[in-house]
């Protein structure tokens, strides 16, 4: 129900959509970025093991992923505005009660299993979904912008975070993200609307009819898996999760989670590491803009073929830099450039292979792989840290699964594979 019918702007109010959209990308974004500033304070707070935090931020990037295909499906059947709010209102909460713990399980039920679920709705799928319903035209190029602030969100924040943790302790932290989220909610309902027709408009570019995709009914649930049994009989969702996997466990569960605990192992204090992180942020929003608007003109598979690599040899050249200004400061540029630019190529993929009605259940898969392979990295390396004393390792991995990434890119076919079998 709207209760606001007509808005400003006319077919450009698709923009204002995009904007709350990506605010709230943002929030969930900051928010899966966390865990990387608390790993130092949490540890000397409670004297807890590396593996033991790293835990907690593998299954909440676990679960982040894991959500994403669920949340497609009920903001098909139930609706965007809907799914956002009640995703908002659980992160602010869930976040706000981890201040009270006192023990590991309770770090890991907070910021792993109840913010991991809340921000898997707020993540690339929606931004997919978005794009699929409010815009005709420029799609890779809208999606290109809110992918940059799934990246941008958990880097351009980390500098405030790590400050505040200094100044503050980990508390304010945690208060700071649930406060952030709880702002959001009257921002969607206020501003968001299901579909373009609810306000009397048609999407961005359309010159014809709002069609509109049917709304699927029949149990999200079950919506979700006939789409991925339908999907995984195709070579193309395959290789798409191979490379989705591999993204995620190059970029939030290695570099995100863990770069500042590495730099810290090479005497960077937290803040200039997390100042780090935010440079990477800016070139992110460069990287993944500039992507979407190539996307939309370039062969997608090349594209990917020169990120992964990009991203394989940086990862590689790390842990043999010396970490000093220049060093680091030309791995973020790089690392940023390539962040997450990998997102508009992939969504311009799937939706070639999948056709715009179920590519949002599709694409929520595929970033389910993404954030199976970050929740990979963020353990592995919190082990390995552990065992060996070092990130040396763990970064080598990660650069050599960026160039099998980049091989395994150019095998994607470039052909309609529309699904048969329509949702129940």
């Amino acid at each position: 129900m709207n209760m606001v019918r007509q808005r400003p702007f006319g077919q450009r109010y698709a923009f204002v959509v995009a904007g709350v959209v990506f605010l709230s990308l943002l929030a969930a974004a900051g928010l899966r970025a966390a865990p990387g500033v608390l790993i130092l304070p949490i540890e000397s707070a409670f004297g807890w093991s590396r593996d033991t935090i790293s835990l907690a931020a593998a299954i909440g990037i676990f679960l982040y992923g894991l959500t994403g295909p669920f949340a497609a499906a009920l903001m098909q059947s139930f609706g965007i505005r809907r799914t956002l709010i009640g995703a908002l209102l659980v992160m602010s909460v869930s976040t706000a009660a981890s201040y009270f713990m006192t023990a590991p399980w309770q770090y890991v039920a907070t910021w792993g299993v109840l913010s991991g679920v809340a921000s898997g709705a707020v993540s690339m799928v929606l931004g997919a979904t978005i794009v699929n319903r409010w815009f005709v035209t420029n799609r890779g190029l809208v999606m290109g912008l809110l992918t940059a602030s799934t990246a941008t969100g958990s880097l351009v924040f980390l500098p405030g975070m790590a400050a505040l943790a200094e100044w503050q302790g980990w508390r304010a932290v945690v208060i700071a993200v649930s406060i952030v989220s709880a702002i959001l909610i009257p921002l969607v309902y206020f501003f968001l609307p299901e579909r373009p027709r609810d306000i009397g408009q048609l999407p961005y570019g359309a010159s014809g009819p709002d069609e509109g995709a049917s709304v699927p009914r029949g149990n999200p649930l079950v919506n979700a898996f006939v789409v991925l049994f339908e999907a995984a009989r195709t070579r193309t969702f395959w290789f798409l999760f191979a490379t989705f996997f591999i993204c995620g466990f190059t970029t939030n569960g290695l570099v995100g989670t863990h770069m500042i605990a590495f730099c810290g192992d090479m005497g960077i204090p937290a803040v200039q590491a997390a100042g780090l992180m935010a440079a990477m942020g800016l070139f992110d929003i460069m990287g993944a803009t500039g992507s979407g608007w190539l996307s939309d003109r370039l062969d997608p598979r090349k594209l990917l073929f020169v990120y992964y690599s990009l991203r394989g040899l940086a990862l590689i050249y790390l842990p043999f830099s010396d970490f000093n200004l220049y060093s680091l400061t030309l791995f973020a540029v790089f690392f940023g450039l390539d962040w997450i630019a990998t997102v508009p190529p992939t969504l311009r993929l799937a939706n070639e292979a999948f056709g715009d009605r179920k590519t949002p259940v599709v694409f929520g898969w595929i970033v389910a792989g993404h954030q199976f392979g970050a929740a990979s990295a963020a353990y592995m390396a919190g082990y390995m840290r552990t065992v060996e004393g070092n990130y040396f390792n763990a970064f080598l991995i990660a650069g050599a699964t960026g160039i099998l990434a980049a091989l395994l890119s150019l095998l994607i076919a470039r052909r309609r594979v529309e699904l048969e079998t329509a949702i129940a």
